[in-house]
This record gives structure tokens, C-alpha cells and sequence, in this order.
């Protein structure tokens, strides 16, 4: 074939990226099917957003993609998937590897190498990548996920987000034609997630990396995203534009629209913006309409804040807790913490800051090796990986039944704890670390929302605010900010294995790039008092512009009337 024939050839459309014919799959011991009668088409060089409740479908779909469903976890499959043109039934995922990416909701099952180069060198090799090729691979993902300074070290040692980078690195090297992620920014501070997505842009923009990426925390893609599939019960909900998708949200599926289209919603207020700016520049028309009352603004009610236990007698107290390895930096440098009975204490701070190896221990996992800490009781800590905690084959003996019933498990008491989405495998684990007769004194979840839906998060807020009224003193780590406004009333910052920042949530959330909510960066310029943090605050604040517009429009024409 000529040069000029090759170029001909590489011009014509390439195949859709993914199709699925009526695809239909049932997991092994499941009652229903997870996926059921699917028909959908992903042209290839899309940037693609998943959306949908937990237990929808959403990972099962995005194994299906790549070859795992059915090949490694069994149970029933009917209908065709083709992935780049390959059907996945005939094609081995070992081949289909070759042109796809793949990411999944925990991390650090995908590391299997004892170091991060040598991670990034297997998945190189898989691609067929050999010598300076491969080279050259390594270090332009490394550089480009920022994780260069990281090729040394032991996949052992690293936090969660840094195992996440790590596995998506792995995913993305040798530039593969369909890039698979589920959840890939959970586990990244807001630094890295807005990094990592403008990364999966420009190689979709430059160079046609099409991407299917589910993710719960929608407003981090959508203003990006080409295309949205939602899907509900296993079933195609919707597909389309984003634009289109908040129509659909705000008609058929509230729970699933970003925060600040969320706020819009509950205001009466259309279109619904996509992203921050586009919401910004309706609110800068909103308000400059509206006449300013010397009246009170309305505010936006709060839970109830729980009785504060005595801080000179915390129940949790850490004194100048110190974390030092034998070889390598210190992970904690004199942090200091201490926490009363019933406060709601959100820990935040970038990927490597030392949040989970505080919450260790606190709950004694970890030893200091300088400084003290005492409780006055058991901490319950939930680790960031809910696997760690599932020893059985069934969901039934993992737990008892009321630990399972109080996180609306039960109905799936016969499955096995593996083949759960992520979100439920979260709520399992909730439930184990719950299940003992006597209530801890202290509950510490480390990114406990990861794979959960906007109703189930809710129902996680709901129970952590009413275990903190009982007197449970709560602290979490997130990097999640709308979390942290919705359930906590202090924030706690950590840089470089040190507390940097100490106060209320109303004013750490509120300012800064970072760590704002969606809501307070969207509403920062026309807030006259507290900025809103919550979508129902943003909602109480645009209602209130809205109904002074009509006042300046009857100044307006009154004014028109004496010319």
C-alpha cells in the first residue's frame, strides 16, 4: 500500500468507539439484571459523561466496555457490545486492552508492580510499547499527572489519591483509542481534579482520545462533556448534549443536577446554566435588575447544631503527633487536633497532606512516633477503600441485619459484597465498622461518598447529623467541599502533615479557588452578607433578586411615563 493510500485510509471515519446492541447482563446470584436491553452508540473522539443513581448501571457498563462483563465476572449476557469495531465476546480483554483504558473505582486493586515505575512499565509493555518508546510513554504520563516525583516510591506507600493518579497513568499511557474511568477524580484533591480534567480534554481535543467517564460530582465534567448518558434501573434514562440533560434532570431526576444548576432549578430560574460561568453571567443579569431592600436577607434554614461537649475535655485530642518514616519525609509534623463530643469536623487538604494517617491514629492503627493522643472511648474509622472490610461471599454475613437495614442493605443480603457498586460497597462498610452494641464515641470516615449518589449521600449526611445530636463526635476527610458545607460545622485544613487552618465551615468554604463550593463561587459577588455554600441558599438568594426585578421594571416605566 502506498503512502498516499495509508494517508487515505487513516482520513476515513473511525468506527464508533462503543456500541451496544441490546445488551442485557445479569451478575451471578443477582435477582435482576444490572444492565437491560441497552442500545447506544459512542462516537469515537467524545468526551462522554455517565451518569446515574447507585446501582444503576454505570460500572457494570463500563466493564462490559473493556471485556471484563462477561469474561471475568460471569453471569448472564445477552446482546452484542463492539468496542473500536471488535465485538468483546470474540475478543479476548487482553486484546481489547490494547486500545482501551481502563480505571476503576478502587485504585489500588489495578496496582500489582512494587513500584510506580515499574507499574507504569507493565502497562506500557501491554500496550506494545518497547525500549526509548516506552521511555518516553512513562515519563510523559508521569509528567503530565504530575507523579514524576513519585516513580521511586513503593505502590505500598501511597495515599489514596496518589494510587489514583498512579492507576490512571497506567490507563492512559501509550495513548489508548477509548479511555474507560469510573470515579477518577473521588480521591483527588480540587488541584488535581480540575488538573486531571483538563488533561482528558486536550487529549480528546488533540489528539481523539474518546472518553467514557461516570462520575457522581457532575459539575467537575459537565461543563466539559460533549455528551451525557444517564442511565436508571440498568436502563437507557437519556443521551444527549449538556444542556439538554439539565432539562431532563430537572424534570425526571433532580438528585442528579450539578449544585449550582441545582439551585437555578429550585429558584424557578431557566435556562439551567452548565457550569460556573454560565451561572455567574445570569446572576450578574438577575442582579442587576433587582433594587436592594433594607430589609433582612432571607437565609436558607440549617440542621440544628448539636450541643457541644466541653473543649477543655475533648473526647478526641491530638498533641503534637508526629509520623516519621525511617527513610523519607515525616507524614505528620506536630499536628495538633482535638475534637469535642457531638461537634461535625470536616478534614480537608491536597492528596498527600496526612489526613488518612491522622485518622489512623486517632483510631490507633498507627502509632506516633513523638506527641500523644487520647480518646475518651472507641473510634469507628472507615478506611478510604471499602474492600478492606468484606472477608464473606454473601452481603448477609458481613454485617447483622439491622447494621445492614440502617444503610438500605438488606434487600441485597444474598450478594456477594464484590460484585456491589461502589456506592453500596461504601454503605456495607459503614455498616460493619457501625455494627456494635455500643455506639463509638467517635465516627472517622475517610472519603466515605465515593461512588454514592446525590440520594444516598444525602441519607449519609442525615445519619452522621443525627449520630452527632446523640453526642458521636463525627470528623471526615474529603476533599469533597459541597460535602463538608452539608454536614460540617468546622473545617480543619492540612498541609505538608500539619494543621494550617482551624474555624467554621461558613468561612473556609466560602472564599479561595479551591476549596469553595460550587455554590459560594458562583455567588461570591452578589452575597451582601454570608456567601451561600448550598444549593437551597443560592435557591432562598435568587428567589429574592427575582422578586425585587419586577420592582425596577415599575420604576422603570414610571420613570418612561414623566419623560
Amino acid at each position: 500500500m502506498s503512502r498516499r493510500q495509508q494517508a487515505q485510509g487513516s482520513l476515513q471515519p473511525r468506527a464508533p468507539a462503543l456500541t451496544c446492541e441490546g445488551l442485557t447482563y445479569t451478575y451471578p446470584g443477582a435477582a435482576e439484571p444490572a444492565l437491560q436491553g441497552l442500545q447506544l452508540t459512542l462516537p469515537a473522539g467524545e468526551l462522554c459523561l455517565l451518569v446515574g443513581g447507585t446501582g444503576a448501571g454505570k460500572s457494570t457498563l463500563l466493564r462490559a466496555a473493556c471485556g471484563l462483563v462477561p469474561h471475568f465476572h460471569g453471569g448472564a449476557f445477552a446482546g452484542r457490545v463492539l468496542v473500536c469495531g471488535q465485538d468483546t465476546r470474540t475478543t479476548p480483554p487482553a486484546l481489547l486492552g490494547r486500545h482501551v483504558g481502563v480505571l476503576f473505582q478502587d485504585p489500588e486493586t489495578q496496582l500489582i508492580c512494587s513500584t510506580v515505575h515499574g507499574e507504569l512499565a507493565l502497562a506500557a509493555e501491554g500496550r506494545g510499547l518497547r525500549g526509548a518508546a516506552a521511555a518516553l510513554a512513562i515519563e510523559e504520563v508521569a509528567l503530565a499527572l504530575a507523579i514524576d516525583d513519585l516513580l521511586d516510591r513503593a505502590t505500598t506507600g501511597l495515599s489514596g489519591g496518589e494510587a489514583q493518579r498512579v492507576a490512571l497513568a497506567a490507563a492512559l499511557i501509550g495513548r489508548p483509542r477509548l479511555a474507560l474511568l469510573d470515579e477518577p477524580t473521588s480521591q483527588l484533591d480540587p488541584v488535581a481534579g480540575d488538573e486531571l480534567i483538563g488533561l482528558l480534554r486536550r487529549l480528546n481535543r488533540d489528539f481523539g482520545l474518546t472518553v467514557l467517564l461516570s462520575e457522581h460530582r457532575s459539575e467537575r465534567v459537565l461543563a466539559d462533556a460533549d455528551r451525557v448518558i444517564a442511565l436508571e434501573g440498568g436502563e437507557l434514562a437519556f443521551c444527549g448534549d449538556p444542556h439538554a440533560f439539565l432539562k431532563h434532570a430537572a424534570r425526571s431526576a433532580p438528585q442528579l443536577l450539578p449544585p449550582a444548576a441545582l439551585a437555578f432549578s429550585l429558584a424557578g430560574q431557566a435556562p439551567l446554566p452548565v457550569g460556573v460561568k454560565e451561572a455567574r453571567t445570569q446572576l450578574a443579569a438577575i442582579a442587576a435588575g433587582a433594587v436592594k431592600q433594607p430589609r433582612a436577607r432571607a437565609q436558607a434554614r440549617r440542621p440544628p447544631r448539636a450541643p457541644a461537649g466541653d473543649p477543655q475535655q475533648p473526647v478526641l485530642a491530638l498533641d503534637s503527633v508526629w509520623h516519621e518514616l525511617r527513610e523519607g519525609p515525616a507524614i505528620l509534623c506536630g499536628a495538633t487536633l482535638r475534637v469535642a463530643a457531638g461537634e461535625r469536623v470536616a478534614l480537608m487538604g491536597r492528596n498527600g497532606a496526612g489526613k488518612s494517617t491522622l485518622l489512623r491514629h486517632a483510631a490507633g492503627l498507627l502509632e506516633p512516633t513523638r506527641g500523644r493522643i487520647s480518646c475518651a472511648g472507641r473510634v469507628a474509622l472507615m478506611l478510604q477503600s471499602p474492600n478492606d472490610y468484606l472477608i464473606h461471599e454473601r452481603v448477609c454475613e458481613e454485617a447483622s441485619p439491622a447494621a445492614l437495614a440502617s444503610q438500605r442493605l438488606s434487600d441485597l443480603a444474598a450478594r456477594n459484597p464484590r460484585d456491589l457498586s461502589g456506592g453500596q460497597r461504601q454503605r456495607l462498610a459503614l455498616a460493619i465498622v457501625c455494627d456494635a452494641p455500643e455506639p463509638p464515641a467517635v465516627l472517622a470516615l475517610d472519603e466515605p461518598t465515593r461512588g454514592m449518589d446525590g440520594s444516598a449521600r444525602a441519607a449519609l449526611i442525615a445519619e452522621l447529623h443525627a449520630r452527632a445530636a446523640q453526642g458521636q463526635a463525627v470528623i471526615l476527610a474529603t476533599h469533597d467541599p459541597q460535602l463538608a458545607a452539608a454536614l460540617a460545622e468546622r473545617v480543619v485544613m492540612m498541609a505538608d502533615g500539619r494543621v494550617i487552618a482551624d474555624g467554621p465551615a461558613s468561612e473556609l468554604l466560602a472564599g479561595g479557588w479551591y476549596f469553595a463550593t460550587e455554590i459560594a463561587r458562583t455567588f461570591a459577588d452578589c452575597a451582601e452578607e454570608q456567601t451561600p455554600l448550598l444549593p437551597a441558599q443560592g435557591a432562598a438568594l435568587l428567589r429574592e433578586l427575582a422578586e425585587e426585578q419586577p420592582q425596577r421594571d415599575g420604576v422603570a416605566a414610571q420613570e418612561e411615563g414623566l419623560r
